[in-house]
């Protein structure tokens, strides 16, 4: 610890000139992970999950936290729930971390900042530690697609309507994959060859077992919609990778999103799908004394806006802006998750960012895995710290597209060499 201590303070006296060096100093008031593991992902309103709705999801997986940190629950003081379909979110939280085992001394509450609502749940909590606001945090990412929806119910106020970016903000998603597509040349065939890559993956990664280390097992009752006969099944793995899928069978699906465009769909699209994630946080000093294994240090993360018409472009301006605050660039990124929401957007950002597609969604992404919405900033987390102890790499990028016109980008130093 004294060792630590001194080489901070040496740092601050004579600071490196290499972003790369700074962020992977370790620090005593470093934050950390301790715990990274979610759900299988399932799919929604036929899957395994379709029956646990939200706060069921939200209590197993708490339970799971405190039976893999071993950590005493009285210790944690707050818990962020990333959501973005359901208003009574916070509710649900609350009572499933009760209902878990956390005491009535923690604390929670839920975020919505759409697709990466669950990154911005590790960023508040992260926050929160850093600052000194508590100690112990758990940052968790959580979607019932099966029941929810993010639509809009009504138009917005008359006089916003003047402006019309903020009418922008009411096309469907499916729209702004389109509008990607024709802006940008993003061919169907470009689209359809980079989702049948992303399903390859998939298929390799789950046949080799690379998941088993991020997923825990969750017990639940599902009701056949037939008969209405119920059952208990284990859920242990996703279900959204289709085996053998090939870009010759993604290329006779129709367009999802007619009128708006010929390009996107339901193949080269993310899933609709259930699910569920969760971090633990705490400073680098509090989990060496309690014994806690470190996963990895967050560093930072960062959001920024773009035009809401082409909103899946976000990762292109977000990851840049990311880069530039802690003075690296993307051949310092050993891992690269970005939400493929759609193949345009994926597609887009590959190329004008010109990120190495070897080492980005290794194990496939949100078209073959799927996209609990608020859960998928905290699976990306998840899933590329598991890449990064299977190929021993360090750092590990995370990037996300938000409706309405926005990117969120975070940084991550894996320390299971």
């Amino acid at each position: 610890m004294a060792t630590e201590r001194l080489k901070s303070v040496l740092s601050h006296i004579t600071p490196s000139t290499s972003g790369l060096d700074a962020i992977t100093t370790k620090n005593p008031d470093d934050v950390v992970i301790t715990l990274a593991i979610r759900t299988p992902l399932c799919k929604a309103k036929k899957g395994g999950l379709k029956d646990t709705p939200l706060d069921g999801m939200v209590y197993k997986l708490l339970c799971e936290v405190i039976r893999k940190s071993r950590i005493d629950p009285q210790m944690v003081e707050d818990i962020c729930l990333g959501n973005v379909s359901d208003s009574k979110a916070a509710y649900y939280v609350r009572a499933a971390a009760l209902g878990a085992g956390f005491p009535n001394t923690t604390a929670a509450f839920s975020c919505n900042r759409f697709c990466s609502s669950g990154l911005v749940a590790v960023q508040n909590i992260a926050n929160q530690i850093s600052t000194g606001s508590i100690e112990i945090g758990l940052a968790v990412g959580a979607e019932h697609m099966t029941t929810g929806g993010d639509r809009l119910e009504r138009p917005f106020y008359p006089e916003i309507l003047q402006s019309q970016e903020a009418c922008d903000c009411m096309q469907p998603m499916g729209q702004t994959s389109e509008n990607v597509g024709k802006d940008f040349e993003i061919t169907r065939e470009m689209q359809d060859r980079y989702a049948a890559e992303s399903y390859r993956r998939a298929e390799v990664a789950q046949k080799a077992g690379w998941f088993d280390d991020e997923i825990v097992p969750i017990t639940v009752k599902t009701k056949d919609p037939k008969t209405g006969e119920e059952k208990t099944v284990t859920l242990t793995a996703d279900e959204g990778p289709r085996w053998g899928t090939t870009y010759e069978s993604l290329s006779k699906i129709r367009p999802a999103f007619m009128p708006h465009g010929d390009r996107s769909t339901g193949g080269n699209s993310s899933q609709v799908t259930d699910g569920a994630a969760a971090v633990l946080l705490m400073k680098r000093s509090r989990a060496e004394e309690m014994g806690q294994p470190i996963l990895a240090k967050y560093v930072g993360a960062t959001v920024a806006g773009l035009a809401p018409r082409i909103m899946g472009i976000g990762p292109s301006i977000a990851i840049p802006k990311l880069l530039t605050k802690f003075n690296i660039s993307l051949d310092d990124c050993d891992v690269v998750e970005l939400n493929e929401a759609f193949a345009s957007m994926a597609v887009y950002c590959l190329r004008e960012l010109k990120i190495d597609h070897s080492k980005m969604n290794i194990r496939g992404g949100a078209i073959a895995l799927g996209h609990p919405l608020g859960c998928t900033g905290a699976r990306q987390i998840v899933t590329g710290l598991s890449e990064c102890r299977r190929q021993k790499k360090k750092i590990l990028l995370t990037s996300m597209c938000i409706g309405t016109g926005m990117g969120m980008a975070g940084l991550f130093v894996n320390e299971q060499l």
